[in-house]
Parts: structure tokens; sequence; C-alpha cells
């Protein structure tokens, strides 16, 4: 018997809590500055990078476009520190996440349908798996841990599963 599919959900703050935090300006508390010509939306996500003397990166992925449905046979962790995705393209792209400290199976997974509009903050720990873009290559700003340390894991399911986008 084949694992069942994984449909993705909306992304919301709610939904996406157990993993971490939604980065957008949509429901954000903000306030203008420069003399009214900015409106800032303050601290929209608790970037932790500083176990182990660790220092905060700045970087671009760029993510090639996925062919769904796609397989699902692993997931990552980064146990010292939070990992950020800021998407710079405004494309749509999906997300992977299991919340449990130990190996995730099949079962663990929930997939989320972001918003070219939305980012994700990954808290540290939590299994993720690599970005997901689906109709084009994609850039995102991505903050993250610099240092010493050993911050990736990564693990294969024996059997994966099919992750359907579409209803």
């Amino acid at each position: 018997m084949s694992p069942p599919d994984l449909r993705p959900e909306p992304l919301t703050r709610k939904a996406f809590a157990p993993f971490g935090e939604v980065i957008e300006t949509q429901g954000a508390a903000s306030y203008p500055i420069n003399e009214g010509t900015t409106e800032r939306f303050h601290d929209l996500a608790a970037i932790d990078v500083a176990a182990d003397d660790g220092r905060t990166l700045v970087n671009i992925f760029r993510g090639q476009a996925r062919d769904f449905p796609c397989q699902i046979t692993m997931m990552e962790r980064h146990p010292l520190g939070s990992q950020a995705f800021i998407p710079l393209d405004r494309r749509p792209y999906l997300v992977v996440v299991a919340a449990t400290p130990s190996r995730p199976g099949i079962d663990d997974l929930y997939a989320f349908f972001a918003t070219g509009d939305q980012g994700v903050n990954y808290r540290k720990g939590i299994w993720h798996h690599p970005l997901l873009c689906m109709d084009k290559t994609s850039d995102f700003l991505v903050i993250d841990r610099g240092g010493a340390g050993q911050n990736l894991e990564e693990i294969w399911f024996d059997k994966g599963c099919r992750l359907v986008p579409d209803p």
C-alpha cells in the first residue's frame, strides 16, 4: 500500500505557528518612518542564529521549478539556527514541514501553499523540505546561520509520498 498523497493547505500564521513564522505584511503591525514616506512592518520573524557564536548570513538562493506531483523523499533541519526564506520574484511556492524533535515519518508531514507575498522562517530544529518552486526558477532572500558547528541534518524516507498541489 502506498502512502497517501500530501496536499497543501493555505499558508496562514495560525497553521504555520508550530513550525515558525509567516513573513508577510498582511495583518502585520506597522508604523510610518522616514518623515512618513515609508511604512515599517516591524519584527516579522524571530531570527535565531546565536548558538555556538553563530552569525547572521544573508544569501540569495535560486530554486529550480519542480514538476508536480513530485516525490517527497527527504527532509532537512538546522539544529543551530533558524532559516528564513523570502521570495524575491513574488511567485508562489510550496512548503513541507514536520514538527517532531525526532526523525519524522511520512505521517508527520504538513504541506502549505505560500503566495509570492509570503515568506517563512523555520524555527531552529524544524524539519523541512528544500525549496519547492512551482512554475519557474525563483530567487529567495535567505537569512540563516553561519559559524562553527554542524548545522545541517538530512534524512531520507524508505518510501516517500507524492506532493500534489492541485485539488
